[in-house]
């Protein structure tokens, strides 16, 4: 018996593929991960709530005002407002030894804008810098009744009004703020006294 060997050459001609390995796969593949991936967060994004706007409860000026005047005996100012001002912060404090009124409030138009006012003997030079934040002179205006100086400050956007007291019962004003001199005089204007009971 003979028998011929034929030369394997059909194992020899196709090569087996290696199997394929997880976690490889093609440029499409890839792609199509990215974009649901993609598409998964930006849903998630969507979903989580964002503030838009940061409000803060309005603060009762009048009644701290009423009673820094009983407890100073100092005849202090309180702006009487039209609506759409709202306050925001209300204090009276001593710093350096200078017992200080101050109220803020935003006006209808979103600028800033506060009162301070001590006593004559505690407004030196130092506590008017400190509230006008180094403001330069600019000059004076005349609003209810007073002449009032006006400063700027060259560090930030703030524009002052400083009216000083001329005898030891007096007090010392800063109407301070973002806003134009224009309507800082109209703040001036709607300073009235605060009662004393």
């Amino acid at each position: 018996m003979s028998t011929t060997s034929l030369p394997d050459t059909a194992a020899a001609t196709s090569p087996q593929q290696p199997a394929a390995r997880r976690g490889f796969g093609n440029l499409r593949s890839m792609v199509i991960s990215m974009v649901v991936i993609m598409a998964a967060v930006l849903a998630w994004v969507a979903m989580v709530p964002r503030v838009r706007e940061i409000s803060q409860p309005a603060v009762d000026v009048t009644s701290v005002a009423r009673q820094v005047r009983q407890e100073t005996g100092w005849a202090i100012s309180q702006p009487r407002l039209p609506a759409g001002w709202k306050a925001t912060n209300v204090r009276f404090d001593s710093a350096d030894g200078v017992s200080t009124w101050h109220a803020g409030y935003v006006s209808p138009d979103g600028h800033y804008l506060s009162i301070d006012q001590t006593g004559v003997a505690g407004a030196g030079d130092n506590w008017i810098s400190a509230r006008t934040s180094k403001g330069q002179a600019e000059g004076t205006l005349s609003a209810a009744g007073r002449t009032w100086h006006k400063l700027s400050s060259r560090e930030i956007i703030q524009r002052s009004l400083v009216s000083k007291g001329s005898d030891a019962a007096d007090l010392t004003t800063v109407l301070s703020g973002t806003a134009p001199y224009t309507q800082l005089a109209q703040f001036a204007e709607a300073l009235k006294p605060v009662p004393a009971s």
